[in-house]
């Protein structure tokens, strides 16, 4: 086998020196980039292109699992971790292997010899979907809820907190997120935001839209039965019957 390059993301400086340490023992596997956040990581991976990253899932300003969603290169993923919950839901989302902190040497070469097993028997590229998709279907199927949006514009990382959305519009395939700050696009569905936002702060309140309900203004009517948000900054926003009833339950009017 070639040389397997590696980088490793970790935010713990001991973590990185132990898997530095540990990685030593390997003669075929050679250390091109190790960074201490998720920004600055997300950007030397899409510029070094490894082989295979060790990527911490909790990380204060970018999380492992917010890098993979706006990654464009997509290497082999070993997870490391301190969290039983997150290690269980990174190994079943098709990551190679996880660690779960502390971990033994003899607990890393078996992450090492399962990922040799997945470099050896890849097919060629563009064959099957990459295991970092697979991910990212596992992060849109899950239940949990959204508390920060992370999205990539002109070049830069932005990671939107949910408290700060005003509201949410429907384009094609994309869904243009709005706050105080300017507008996002982001590819996904309106109904993955639906499910994964906070339903006692955000509302479909039509086909089109979802709505911050914090930063409404006021209701006006809106030719024969229809309504229409007024919202603080000023924005308007299209309100359909079925919508306007979802909104009485949550506003209790």
């Amino acid at each position: 086998m070639s040389v397997i390059r590696i980088m490793i993301v970790e935010d713990e400086r001991p973590a990185r020196d132990l898997l530095r340490t540990y990685l030593e023992e390997f003669s075929e596997l050679e250390i091109v980039g190790e960074y201490d956040n998720g920004f600055d990581g997300l950007k030397a991976i899409n510029e070094l292109l490894p082989d295979a990253i060790f990527l911490d899932v909790q990380m204060p300003k970018l999380t492992g699992f917010e890098m993979l969603e706006v990654m464009e290169h997509h290497p082999e993923v070993i997870f490391t971790t301190a969290y039983d919950q997150f290690a269980i839901r990174a190994f079943e989302r098709n990551a190679v292997d996880y660690l779960l902190k502390p971990f033994s040497r003899d607990r890393f070469r078996g992450a090492i010899s399962k990922l040799k097993s997945r470099l050896e028997s890849q097919p060629d590229e563009g064959v099957e979907e990459s295991s970092i998709e697979k991910i990212r279907q596992h992060l849109v199927q899950s239940d949990e809820k959204l508390h920060r949006v992370v999205i990539k514009k002109s070049g830069k990382i932005h990671v939107i907190s949910t408290r700060d959305i005003n509201y949410l519009e429907a384009q094609d395939d994309y869904v243009m997120i709005y706050t105080n700050e300017g507008r996002f696009l982001k590819q996904q569905t309106m109904k993955y935001f639906e499910e994964h936002l906070d339903t006692q702060q955000f509302v479909r309140v039509h086909r089109s839209y979802i709505a911050n309900i914090t930063c409404i203004e006021r209701i006006e009517p809106y030719e024969k039965s229809n309504f229409i948000l007024i919202l603080k900054d000023g924005n308007k926003v299209p309100v359909s019957r079925s919508g306007m009833q979802v909104l009485r339950e949550n506003l209790d009017f």
